[in-house]
C-alpha cells in the first residue's frame, strides 16, 4: 500500500507507513534523510515530477526485512526515464524504521516522432 500511495502521488497515506524516528539511506550507508519529516520534505518534492511511477518487479520478505526490485518511471534533468532500484526495509510494528535504496543507471525514454 506504500507503493500506491507513492503513485498516487498521497504524502499523507505514503507517510503513514514510516516511523516517526525512521532512517532512509544511499545504499549501504549515506544517509539521505533523518525522521519522518526529512522524508516526507524528500517525497514532497519527488510528487512533484510529472511522470512518477514505481512498478513492483519482484518482493522476497525474511523475518522484517522486505526487498523489493522496483521500476521507477522518474522525470531526470535529460527527459524523462525509467531507473531501476533495489528497496530494503526494515519494519517493526507495521511501520518502516530504515531504508536502503540502490539505485541503477537510468534509462531515457527515446522520443516519439
Amino acid at each position: 500500500m506504500q507503493l500506491e500511495a507513492y503513485n498516487a502521488r498521497d504524502i499523507d497515506a505514503f507517510m503513514q507507513w514510516w516511523a516517526d524516528d525512521c532512517k532512509y539511506y544511499a545504499f549501504p550507508s549515506t544517509l539521505l534523510a533523518d525522521g519522518k519529516a526529512e522524508i516526507r520534505s524528500r517525497h514532497v518534492e519527488r510528487f512533484k515530477e510529472p511522470n512518477l511511477f514505481g512498478k513492483l518487479q519482484t518482493r522476497s520478505v525474511v523475518g522484517n526485512m522486505v526487498v523489493d526490485h522496483e521500476t521507477v518511471t522518474r522525470t531526470f534533468p535529460e527527459g524523462t526515464g525509467d531507473v531501476d532500484v533495489i528497496c530494503i526495509y526494515e519494519i517493526e510494528g507495521g511501520k518502516i524504521t530504515k531504508a536502503w535504496f540502490k539505485l541503477g543507471e537510468p534509462r531515457l525514454h527515446r522520443p516519439t516522432r
